[in-house]
């Protein structure tokens, strides 16, 4: 779109809604460079957290506007997430690792009371060895989850406080108000 082209008002109001989240302290969002050619309009934020022995994670979240809609999104607005975060080796090897991923997703959409259709997605896990002169560990493990949907409406408020507690779980961060206790080895 061109410098004279107005903002749409429902682009506007989505933005604004996204804009007013306020996640957690442990969370730190923060808006980013929008990609620009997979919809006229576009905003992004970037979301980094670390949780409980040292876990990070990193995401995006992007909202994307078509006024004209695209092939698969079943609306003009498209919400699209990602999150990449370490995992420990214990928890890489579960198999169920991917189905709860997925979860993590739709729980904090459901929690959240955010209206949504056409959902889909990848979690991913990856394995990585590291050899010679290489620095950091020698293996590491990661979980990358992939996904968009279509909210029904601009009240996204409820979408980006989902994508904040997927980046909590993905972290294993308690529920608020809740406090882990460290263990203490015994000598």
């Amino acid at each position: 779109m061109t410098a004279m082209t107005p903002v749409p008002e429902l682009f506007r109001e989505a933005v604004a809604a996204l804009q007013a989240v306020r996640p957690r302290p442990e969370i730190r969002l923060e808006t980013m460079r929008a990609p620009q050619r997979l919809a006229p309009w576009s905003y992004a934020l970037s979301c980094e957290v670390s949780g409980p022995a040292d876990v990070l994670a990193s995401g995006r979240l992007v909202l994307l506007h078509d006024p004209d809609g695209q092939e698969g999104w079943d609306g003009v607005l498209r919400l699209v997430m990602y999150v990449r975060a370490e995992l420990d080796r214990e928890l890489a090897t579960d198999p169920f690792l991917p189905a709860v991923g997925w979860s993590w997703l739709t729980d904090a959409l459901e929690a959240s009371g955010a209206s949504w259709k056409a959902l889909g997605g990848t979690v991913t896990e990856t394995s990585s060895a590291r050899f010679g002169d290489i620095s950091g560990p020698a293996r590491t493990d990661d979980l990358e989850l992939r996904a968009s949907w279509t909210p029904t409406d601009a009240a996204l408020g409820p979408h980006g406080l989902a994508f904040c507690q997927v980046m909590a779980s993905v972290v294993g961060l308690p529920p608020v108000g809740v406090t882990l206790f460290e263990q203490r080895q015994s000598s």
